[in-house]
């Protein structure tokens, strides 16, 4: 049995807790929410209800404000299943607001469901778990990320052993259970994931009349995966029309199946890619979801490109979620002409990212990254993540840095 590993997000709930009456984790299934909650030991005086578990769900449903009636601090597991105690809880802050009275979490984005009416605007403050980072398996998360720090300083810190990216890493992704050793066969695990996504997780939030196509997209999506989306082309290769189409995958981005990267606008250049990319929440489900063999090495595999890409998004996104609330990530693309893999906008500053898996890079590969430090006058620095060792500055703005130094 694998001990607790604590998550990089964990100060930032501390800070939620001390300053605001409702703090909300979201994220995917088996993501470590329910772990969190149980296992932080500074979280353990609190008194912990799963809605899980069909005794409490009644009882929540039946008579929300007795359940919250106990005058204790509360987390509430998969609270998302009764908006009728969100409700009760929007009626008790407004009565007594007290900072750190309510710990939620949930396996949808609360959000983005139509189910629940009433608002917590002004209540409550919500915060992502994303599956694990390369930071919290390798138990580096006391230590500020690396691209945090650099934006500081715009300096190479000196001194870090860098371990470059293994295919393992991308094709086992970061749901705890699969990342850090706890199933035999990764491969029947995904499995069953999938089956109580679409057989429990997704009639709990909408009706899906075609549960075939729901699952035909849900693979054509992971097919996709670091690619534009075009939902007009994704329903016609699953058969469906447009607006059915829209409606799933706006149910999958609710349940953090997939996430949209927005692309980054805030400059002049022409033609500017005005369409979202699609990412998997997770590389490991999303190798799984594509058909490709989870304990291979698949390097050469015409969709490694897109499934790398996607590791480096959950990792960036992790990041950022935990230790960098205040950054948006997005990405940048001149139709037909460059583009970078990813543009994170702090402030009024940004930085710009262009990923390779490859350990060596060439002139070519900058190509992009010069075109946005040339239209972005804003951008402090521009960095060339490759997986090799060495880390290098080659203009006043750019650089070449490790994947492993650069996720740290």
């Amino acid at each position: 049995m694998t001990s607790y590993v604590e998550r990089d997000i964990i100060p930032a709930v501390f800070s939620a807790l001390r300053n605001m009456p409702v703090v909300v984790i979201t994220g995917m299934r088996q993501v470590g929410k329910s772990t969190l909650l149980r296992e932080q030991p500074q979280l353990a005086a609190r008194h912990y209800i799963t809605l899980d578990d069909f005794a409490q769900l009644e009882a929540a449903r039946e008579n929300p404000d007795f359940l919250l009636n106990s005058g204790e601090r509360l987390s509430i597991d998969e609270a998302q299943k009764c908006p009728e105690l969100l409700t009760a809880i929007k009626r008790d802050v407004d009565r007594k607001r007290r900072a750190g009275r309510y710990l939620l979490s949930g396996s949808a984005n609360f959000s983005l469901l139509k189910e629940i009416t009433e608002s917590l605007a002004g209540r409550a403050i919500y915060l992502d778990l994303l599956p694990f980072s390369r930071r919290e398996i390798s138990g580096s998360t006391k230590r500020e990320p690396f691209l945090v720090n650099f934006t500081k300083s715009l300096k190479i810190p000196r001194g870090i052993d860098i371990d470059p990216i293994k295919p393992k890493e991308i094709s086992q992704g970061g749901l705890p259970v699969v990342c850090l050793g706890l199933v035999k066969d990764k491969g029947i695990w995904f499995k069953g994931y999938e089956q109580t996504y679409l057989e429990r997780d997704l009639r709990e939030l909408s009706q899906v009349d075609d549960l075939v196509s729901f699952r035909r997209l849900i693979h054509l999506a992971a097919l996709r995966t670091g690619q534009l989306l075009r939902i007009s082309e994704l329903a016609r290769d699953a058969g469906m029309n447009t607006k059915t189409a829209s409606r799933y995958l706006n149910l999958m981005e609710t349940s953090f199946i997939i996430r949209r990267l927005e692309p980054f606008l805030a400059n002049r250049a022409s033609r500017l890619i005005k369409s979202p990319k699609l990412y998997l929440g997770d590389s490991g489900l999303g190798c799984f979801l594509a058909g490709i063999d989870i304990a291979g090495n698949h390097p050469d595999d015409p969709l490694w490109g897109g499934l790398f890409e996607t590791y480096i998004a959950q990792n960036i996104a992790g990041i950022i979620a935990a230790r960098w609330p205040q950054a948006q990530l997005g990405f940048w693309n001149v139709q037909g002409r460059y583009e970078v893999d990813f543009v994170i906008e702090y402030g009024r500053d940004t930085l710009a990212i262009e990923v390779k898996w490859a350990e060596r890079w060439s002139k070519g590969d900058l190509a992009g990254l010069r075109a946005f430090l040339e239209n972005t006058p804003r951008c402090r620095a521009a960095i060339l993540g490759y997986n090799g060792t060495d880390a290098v500055q080659l203009d006043e703005r750019l650089w070449a840095i490790p994947l492993g130094l650069l996720l740290s």
